[in-house]
């Protein structure tokens, strides 16, 4: 599996079309909607689902009278159940054939929405209309389960995009708390070794570093992508916060330790860099999964999420020496994270 910072065919993303998933705040999520895709569609191909014909008439209206439309954004006619791509789309991987040249294949896992809500099954679709469109080879995990001494049975794997993140070179990060808690349990009797040789199998992995615990308000139960990134082949952004009475504190800090004690392949140190937690973001009173670590990295730029929080001049900073050769974005994402996701959740890259 390629890293993110890898060159890019295209970024694939669902037109928001789901309102409950920004009760009593819809309307503004077009537009930024709008402003990720017209930097996106400035460097890269934007391949975006919609349910219909009136939903893809309605989502040109808004990219045209944003300033958005170019002709690198190819829409497709599928519905979805939510807007997450991230974690429904197939996941694509490189193959190296005899000849040394790499071929695009894709590898589909189950996705059941977090093993918490009920409609997931137009998501799950759609991920094989992914892999039908671009005619890729695709595999599809399974693994044998015994649910008892006396019975064993071969399931599909259940992962999500967000629940990962590689680097490249057959490095993985994950948490426990996603991949093994009992609490929103995705594959019941797989154990740590069963996941790592999955990963091994199917995405190239040679090494998976367990961290604890994703952020506090994070609906899936622990996604990585909100605790802590790749950036480079050796160096890994974890979020920090300092303060002692946030429900953060803790579960980063236990991360952090984690990660100074951890090596990469062939037993070399990783360089590791503290990036900031916006304050806490309330709405309705309930915390919202916030975090300066939910950035996507396409062509040329980082689109990262912002606040109006004074941490985010620290993390735009941050992101920019990290990232020398590319443009920094930000994107408010405030009211998007209402959905319970931001920018990396919504966004899944295709190599080239």
């Amino acid at each position: 599996m390629h890293a993110e910072w890898e060159p890019h065919a295209a970024t694939w993303l669902v037109w928001p079309h789901n309102r409950s998933d920004w009760p009593g705040k819809f309307a503004p999520i077009p537009w930024v909607y709008a402003e990720i895709v017209r930097h996106l569609a400035r460097v890269e191909r934007v391949e975006i689902l919609v349910p219909d014909k009136k939903a893809e008439d309605a989502a040109r209206d808004v990219l045209h009278r944003a300033g958005a439309w170019r002709d690198t954004i190819r829409f497709h006619r599928w519905p979805t159940n939510r807007g997450w791509i991230r974690d429904f789309c197939p996941l694509f991987v490189l193959c190296h054939g005899s000849r040394s040249r790499a071929r695009l294949a894709a590898v589909n896992f189950r996705f059941n929405a977090w093993a918490k809500y009920r409609n997931w099954q137009l998501d799950h679709r759609a991920s094989e209309q992914i892999v039908r469109c671009l005619k890729l080879p695709a595999w599809r995990p399974t693994a044998v389960v015994a649910r008892s001494p006396s019975s064993a049975k071969e399931q599909r794997i259940i992962l999500e995009g967000g629940s990962i993140d590689v680097n490249g070179r057959g490095l993985l990060l994950t948490t426990e708390e996603c991949l093994l808690s009992p609490v929103q349990q995705r594959n019941p009797g797989l154990t740590r070794q069963d996941l790592e040789r999955v990963f091994a199998d199917y995405l190239g992995i040679e090494k998976v570093l367990w961290l604890e615990r994703g952020i506090a308000g994070d609906d899936t139960h622990g996604h990585i992508d909100d605790a802590a990134r790749f950036v480079s082949p050796d160096t890994i952004v974890a979020a920090a916060e300092p303060n002692r009475n946030d429900p953060n504190h803790a579960p980063l800090a236990a991360n952090l330790a984690r990660l100074r004690s951890m090596t990469g392949q062939r037993g070399r140190r990783l360089n590791l860099v503290e990036l900031p937690m916006p304050a806490p973001v309330v709405f309705r009173g309930q915390r919202l999964p916030a975090s300066y670590a939910n950035f996507y990295i396409a062509n040329k730029i980082v689109l990262a999420p912002v606040f109006n929080d004074p941490n985010d001049r620290v993390a735009l900073n941050l992101l920019t020496q990290l990232f020398p050769g590319r443009q920094i974005i930000p994107i408010y994402s405030r009211d998007l994270v209402w959905g319970l996701g931001a920018i990396h959740c919504m966004t899944m890259q295709q190599p080239e």
